[in-house]
């Protein structure tokens, strides 16, 4: 099973850039731009990794966004993410990334965006579509939400949709209201970060209060079985990410993951691997791990990955390519 994960065909939806940031590019990057960071070596990096919430996690992360710093690091990271993709056989990814962590240094936007479109562009050369989502901070105001989305207008074109990461508990989704009402006057789709560490009202709110398009995470729709029917009658995309929760402990064993459940309701879920260089593994690692623990079917993997490209925003010619491929791999 587990070669045959390898070789599968695969869509994330659910990766943020600044997450696959690995401990060795890093160090890299901060020797290259002479930024100091509190570890000496990689593998003191790698013992940090151990996280009891979500916070403690943010606190490394914002960490490590330090080191990048010209739009060459934003490129190296990139194209690091893409090369991996490519050897894990991702053929379709949207990927976030937070302006906010570096807009706040004096990084400009355009050195962050033309660094990571740079690398998008080439990995098109290797087969791999992809689109960028600019996402906001939510610990922060939705003034500074707004004005990151004014200052993204000129080059619109470069992004597929918006996106609420970071700290989820204290800041509820009726705090962005505002400014996802201008990102859908500007034509923008809209996912939101609900239901990992928060309740399921959060995800009621993102639904009716910020009307989005794609619910990322959404664990916690399970204690409301209204809410599942909501999700289900809505053709909802779930974009799960197991290895992910069980480091932040938002499930304590992979065998209490709901993504089983929630598939087996009709729910449209997906799996995927939030912050790869964190959380212990990119998407094959994510599949092998929860078919193990779940004993997944090859009939699941395929609905699955059906599902990734059915909630993707890739455009429908290409959503016909990757279905075909899906198909002729499965049967």
């Amino acid at each position: 099973m587990k070669e045959f994960i390898t070789q599968m065909p695969k869509v994330e939806l659910h990766l943020h850039i600044e997450g696959s940031l690995e401990p060795e590019l890093m160090f890299k990057l901060a020797q290259r731009n002479k930024v100091d960071l509190p570890y000496s070596t990689v593998e003191e990096v790698k013992t940090a990794y151990k996280f009891g919430n979500l916070q403690d996690f943010l606190d490394i992360y914002y960490a490590g966004c330090n080191v990048l710093i010209h739009e060459q690091d934003f490129y190296e990271m990139t194209l690091a993410y893409f090369q991996k993709a490519k050897e894990q056989n991702i053929l379709h990814a949207e990927i976030f990334f937070d302006p906010q962590s570096h807009t706040d240094r004096g990084i400009a936007l355009e050195t962050v965006v033309n660094g990571i479109r740079r690398a998008m562009k080439e990995a098109e050369a290797w087969g791999i579509s992809s689109g960028l989502i600019l996402s906001f901070l939510r610990h922060l105001s939705e003034e500074a939400a707004i004005e990151v989305l004014m200052a993204a207008e000129p080059m619109k074109d470069e992004f597929i949709a918006v996106g609420l990461d970071s700290s989820e508990v204290g800041n509820p989704p009726q705090k962005f209201e505002t400014v996802y009402n201008i990102a859908a006057k500007q034509g923008y789709l809209k996912v939101a970060h609900a239901g990992e560490e928060g309740p399921a009202q959060y995800i009621w709110d993102s639904l009716s209060l910020l009307k989005i398009d794609r619910l990322d995470h959404g664990n916690r729709s399970m204690d409301d079985e209204d809410l599942l029917l909501e999700l289900k009658n809505r053709n909802m995309g779930l974009t799960l990410c197991p290895l992910s929760n069980l480091k932040l402990q938002v499930v304590k064993d992979l065998r209490n993951h709901p993504v089983k459940k929630m598939l087996d309701l009709g729910l449209k879920v997906t799996i995927n691997s939030d912050d790869p260089a964190y959380f212990g593994g990119y998407m094959n690692e994510n599949f092998i791990a929860t078919t193990e623990a779940l004993n997944l079917s090859k009939e699941d993997l395929k609905k699955l990955t059906q599902n990734a490209v059915d909630v993707s925003f890739a455009d429908t010619g290409r959503k016909v390519e990757l279905l075909k491929l899906i198909d002729s791999y499965f049967n």
